[in-house]
């Protein structure tokens, strides 16, 4: 899109998406991320019933009588979006692309962070890392991340899952809360390192997704052509066998998808493209609020 298209779009972007997080999601993003980690503030003197795994044994060495390390809520959060831009995120047959919603969730996402002054950073992805912003405060920032998100054309069409999240293990060394956001178009497997990034960051997955990525219309021959690869498919739509293997092809990824997710701890909220995200992030935040048992 040109320069005045661009400018038009981040701003009605920013209206919009400054709106919901200080209107709507502001309460619910601090009780949902807020105090997720823990940092050092001091020693006490230990008491009968603290847990003896909190015991500084270097300070109760010198003087001689056992002292506990106390911990207070981190305040400061670091918010990272994983953004997949491979091929598959441009398409678009019922609502709009996916990359639109996309970009209307991360900058949604972006301004809560800083209504809640949170440093907010991103990596663009598709079968390698595309482009890396590190996370910093202020507005200046999130409109950086908007005109990327709206703008950025990847090197590559591909999807690797696997690769953003070695990325994000390995180089932000400090805990965050991270938000995978794709249709989750992958084959390959990322279970392991999904498992290993949740336990060091906070991780939570939000699925865009196409209601044409589940079922097919009735509408007799057409020729779909896969946005990653480029290879060409021709489907008779008229037949009930070829449209519920196709169904059922969605079924089963799907399926896939939420035991990954669940053997991984990740919580996870899947939007359609011609749904209203609203409801589906404040159930997400909801779900991660209430006291797991």
């Amino acid at each position: 899109m040109d320069a005045n298209d661009l400018i038009k779009k981040i701003r009605k972007i920013e209206i919009k998406s400054r709106g919901l997080s200080q209107n709507i999601f502001a309460g619910e993003y601090h009780t949902a991320f807020k105090g997720r980690g823990m940092i050092f503030s001091e020693v006490r003197p230990y008491q009968p019933g603290d847990d003896v795994r909190d015991i500084d044994w270097n300070v109760t060495a010198r003087q001689n009588k056992p002292f506990v390390k106390v911990y207070e809520e981190e305040r400061e959060l670091t918010v990272m979006l994983l953004i997949d831009v491979s091929g598959s995120r441009n398409f678009g047959a019922v609502g709009e692309e996916k990359k639109e919603m996309m970009a209307e969730i991360a900058a949604t996402l972006a301004f809560s962070s800083i209504t809640n002054n949170d440093k907010v950073g991103v990596i663009f992805f598709s079968d390698k890392i595309e482009k890396f912003i590190p996370p910093q405060k202020g507005k200046k920032q999130i409109l950086l991340i908007i005109r990327e998100i709206l703008n950025f054309e990847p090197e590559s069409r591909g999807t690797n899952i696997d690769i953003v999240l070695q990325f994000m293990t390995n180089v932000l060394k400090k805990r965050c809360s991270a938000f995978l956001i794709s249709d989750f178009i992958d084959d390959h497997d990322y279970f392991k390192s999904l498992s290993i990034a949740n336990r060091k960051h906070d991780v939570a997955a939000l699925q865009v997704y196409d209601y044409r990525d589940a079922e097919l219309p009735d509408v007799g021959l057409i020729r779909v052509r896969d946005m990653e690869t480029g290879e060409d498919r021709w489907f008779d739509t008229s037949s009930s066998s070829v449209r519920k293997k196709y169904a059922k092809a969605w079924y089963d990824r799907q399926q896939k998808l939420a035991s990954v997710m669940t053997r991984s701890g990740v919580d996870m909220a899947s939007i359609a493209t011609n749904e209203d995200f609203i409801k589906a992030l404040l159930g997400l935040f909801r779900r991660r609020a209430t006291p797991r048992r």
